[in-house]
């Protein structure tokens, strides 16, 4: 039997995590080397298989499969494609980034008995490397099932991290502070739990129609005709899937989590939460839906692409009135994600293209903005924008990095996310151009709320209360230097990442059996 890769890529962060959590109390700063050394190794996993992925090669690579639960025809399944493996690379880069940013995040305000049973530091960082685990491994799952237990088991430490470490740059004090961290914390819980009981609904209904759980054998006895799904059948299924996948995602109306939960939570918190848990909704629309259900996926198109509309729009308009630092940016990622879905069901191949790089570019900017925020919010104590003013001229590289990480956001012509959101607008525009039109107000939102964050926070005249703040340390700028050259390198030289990813995009728009529209051009007189 080859080495289990993809299994591996998620059991060492579970590892690690169980480690963590088990480091005595006393020993804060072991727990934390410890919780780096296991996200680099999970890097160089997650790095051995984008090496050993070959993106002409089969639709699923480095596939496992073993029986689980036998009796119900649940099977452990893995196997990833070029979307999968670029999104659990995406994954394994961005955790050490964020354990790093957060290495004082979790630490006692004061001394207390290091002999005490509770370990904050400790289980920080160990749910931490849970969510990666199972984050990555709903990135490989290729049985619904396991998919869908993987699904609902991430919410349960994303909930503690909301909940038990939220941020501590709070105006209301320490009561109110965790008042709004409980609300967050629940809201989060109950909007996801809600989608996900409606999945496992979907889900079951689906093993009653298709008789397994397993992608490859649903998809093979549809293309040999031995499986067909009613019509309504098949629209009720894919509703059930698209909602539990709407509410992760996060789309209009079902966002409303979103600005709780990024507020609330530290700042590397809020980018595991944006920029790699809310992937998985965006990720499973194209994994599972267009894929067990092409026909309602078209069916239900129209009305998708309006929502999405309004998520750019209305997701930009609210970023811009917003004074809170980190809100304006979980404002900012609603209106983004709407970019992404948008292009999902555009239905062409550049739109898909352009949704999969913006899902990853997306985290990359998100993530670089957010932390560099969170290192401003940690000086000054608070999240309020207009708390802020003349950073630049006492701190001008972290205020130099902020505004690469705010350009990045509204998409600059030379950084990464420029080509994802061209690529969506031009294959949205290609088919349905008064959807691709209007959307583009989204960009001239994103410019005008970037600007005005950078102008109110990082120019003018220095407030008396950042006079003395320091510009960014050592360790956070080894944080946020590779971002920067990722969102630089990617930008100008996209085709490492385009390479791996068009031919998953071809195998999706085979599914749901959709060619891109021709230019019509009128013939010469």
């Amino acid at each position: 039997m080859s080495f289990p890769l993809l299994t591996a890529t998620a059991v060492l962060p579970a590892i690690g995590a169980i480690a963590t959590a088990a480091v005595p109390a006393a020993r804060r700063t072991a727990a934390k080397w410890l919780a780096l050394l296991f996200s680099l190794g999970t890097l160089a996993l997650a790095a051995v298989v984008l090496v050993r992925f070959e993106p002409g090669g089969a639709r699923y690579q480095l596939t496992e499969s073993h029986a689980w639960i036998a009796d119900f025809g649940v099977r452990y399944e893995l196997g990833v494609d070029g979307i999968g493996v670029s999104l659990l690379a995406l994954t394994a880069l961005l955790v050490p980034f964020v354990i790093l940013a957060g290495w004082h995040d979790a630490d006692p305000l004061e001394d207390v008995n290091p002999n005490r049973r509770w370990r904050p530091t400790q289980g920080f960082f160990a749910l931490i490397l849970m969510v990666e685990a199972m984050v990555i491994l709903s990135f490989e799952a290729t049985d619904v099932f396991l998919f869908y237990i993987l699904f609902e088991a991430m919410l349960i430490p994303m909930y503690f991290l909301i909940g038990g470490f939220g941020d501590r740059a709070h105006a209301g004090g320490d009561d109110a502070a965790a008042t709004q961290r409980s609300y967050a914390a629940v809201k989060f819980l109950l909007y996801n739990l809600v989608g996900g009981l409606i999945m496992l609904a979907a889900v079951i209904g689906l093993y009653v129609v298709a008789g397994s759980f397993s992608l490859s054998e649903i998809a093979a006895a549809r293309a040999d005709g031995s499986l067909t799904m009613a019509t309504n059948t098949e629209r009720l299924l894919f509703l059930g899937f698209f909602f539990a996948f709407a509410v992760k995602a996060p789309l209009w109306p079902l966002h409303t989590w979103l600005p709780n939960a990024m507020g609330e939570a530290t700042a590397p918190v809020a980018v595991l939460i944006t920029a790699v848990v809310d992937k998985v909704g965006t990720f499973a629309m194209l994994r599972f839906c267009l894929q067990l259900f092409p026909e309602a996926s078209k069916w239900a198109t129209p009305a998708i692409l309006v929502l999405a509309l309004i998520s750019i729009i209305y997701g930009a308009l609210l970023a811009v009135g917003q004074r809170d630092m980190k809100r304006l940016i979980a404002y900012a990622s609603i209106s983004h994600f709407g970019f992404i879905i948008m292009g999902i069901f555009a239905m062409t191949s550049q739109g898909q293209s352009g949704a999969t790089l913006y899902m990853v570019n997306h985290g990359i900017s998100t993530a670089a903005l957010m932390l560099v925020a969170g290192f401003l919010i940690s000086r000054r104590g608070s999240r309020l924008i207009a708390d802020y003013g003349g950073v630049q001229k006492v701190a001008p590289i972290l205020a130099g990095t902020f505004l690469i990480g705010g350009l990045a956001t509204l998409s600059l012509p030379g950084l990464s996310p420029f080509v994802s959101e061209f690529l969506v607008l031009v294959g949205t525009f290609s088919r349905y151009p008064v959807i691709g039109i209007i959307a583009t107000l989204g960009i001239v939102l994103a410019a005008l709320y970037v600007l005005v964050l950078y102008q109110r926070t990082m120019t003018g005249p220095v407030k008396t209360e950042v006079r003395t703040m320091p510009d960014l340390r050592l360790r956070e700028l080894v944080v946020v230097t590779p971002l920067i050259a990722l969102l630089l390198f990617l930008g100008v030289y996209p085709k490492p990442l385009t390479e791996i990813v068009n031919p998953a995009v071809e195998h999706t728009m085979s599914d749901v059996q959709q060619t891109d529209p021709k230019p019509e051009v009128e013939a010469a007189p």
